[in-house]
């Protein structure tokens, strides 16, 4: 009865803190992307090759690796010019062929004219547009990390100037340069995140749909031949991380200023990968109840010793979005775990 009466305070201070925060209103609720890239339809109804093309929806990236691998350099680009919207988003196709494809949907789109020339590995501009750059060579490199944002983070905020740690593109640009330019960084707002602070942020709606698209993600780096990736996993971030750990195919999840990870220790998230945690001292998430209460929080805290996670040690990182800063302990570890190189 007792823990029952503590659970219900924490709901209660959590709701408090988040209201007294910015308030729920402040909160828009979003609808995640989910389904077929675009120009599917057309994608689908195309016999050019004299056969069908794989389902982008049913079609696992291991199948899609397979059927580019059939193709000519000549049929391969005409499917570039045809289906730019499908090439360049599903996982399985060569990382090559998505740059094209992404620079030419990117070129044709006035609002993200400005992407045409960076390597984006995904490029969705419906809605509030999702959005994957590589920093580095994705092909060749023997490492790969990926970053994974949280809230207010999407095709048109994931490269902030003003928030140069704090925005996935940011983040990449800073441990790409930690490792020495020796890791290939995936800046990956790939996911509907939550807008301000509201339900969306406190339930884990989003954070499921994100999940399916960080684990197939994955998948198709594997299919395309890439090493298993480093996950960098920021505030809501590490809520699609956990719920992807069980099915992710990474050899480490980081998770840093993290409300969460709906799960009560590492050995719940289901996965073989290192897990490993970080907090700053003046991380306002501290003051987030680490609960889960009728849909509302998202567990234990992944810093606290219980948890099980290896420690990452930041007390120099300043607030939310610090971690990444350089000089920080966060920053320099996070480098050694991307190249393998932490204990």
């Amino acid at each position: 009865m007792r823990r029952f009466k503590r659970t219900l305070v924490a709901a209660a201070l959590a709701t408090t803190v988040v209201a007294g925060t910015a308030g729920w209103a402040s909160g828009t609720a979003q609808q995640a992307m989910a389904g077929p890239p675009p120009g599917t339809s057309a994608w689908l109804a195309d016999r050019s090759l004299g056969r069908p093309l794989p389902d982008p929806d049913r079609s696992t990236p291991a199948e899609v690796a397979a059927f580019f691998r059939g193709l000519d350099a000549a049929q391969r680009h005409r499917l570039v010019r045809r289906h730019p919207g499908v090439v360049g988003n599903v996982d399985g196709v060569p990382v090559a062929l998505r740059y094209e494809a992404n620079a030419l949907s990117a070129s044709r789109d006035g609002r993200y004219a400005h992407l045409a020339g960076r390597r984006l590995l995904a490029f969705d501009p419906r809605g509030r547009g999702l959005v994957a750059e590589v920093f580095g060579d994705l092909e060749r490199s023997r490492h790969v990390a990926v970053v994974v944002p949280g809230s207010d983070i999407d095709a048109g905020s994931y490269d902030r100037a003003r928030s140069p740690y704090g925005a996935p593109a940011g983040m990449a640009r800073q441990l790409r340069a930690a490792t020495g330019g020796r890791t290939a960084v995936i800046a990956w707002a790939g996911y509907t995140t939550p807008v301000g602070v509201g339900v969306d942020a406190a339930t884990g709606g989003l954070a499921e749909a994100g999940s399916e698209r960080l684990a197939r993600l994955t998948d198709g780096l594997a299919a395309t031949g890439a090493p298993a990736p480093s996950l960098f996993c920021h505030s809501y971030g590490s809520v699609v991380c956990g719920l992807a750990a069980a099915e992710a195919k990474a050899k480490d999840v980081v998770v840093l200023g993290s409300p969460g990870m709906r799960a009560a220790n590492v050995a719940e998230l289901g996965t073989t990968a290192r897990v490993w945690a970080a907090k700053a001292p003046a991380d306002w998430i501290s003051k987030v109840p680490k609960v889960t209460f009728l849909g509302l929080g998202h567990g234990a805290d992944p810093a606290a010793e219980s948890f099980g996670a290896r420690r990452i040690p930041a007390d120099d990182a300043r607030g939310h979005d610090g971690y990444f800063a350089p000089g920080t302990s966060s920053l320099r570890t996070f480098a050694a775990i991307a190249q393998g190189v932490a204990a």
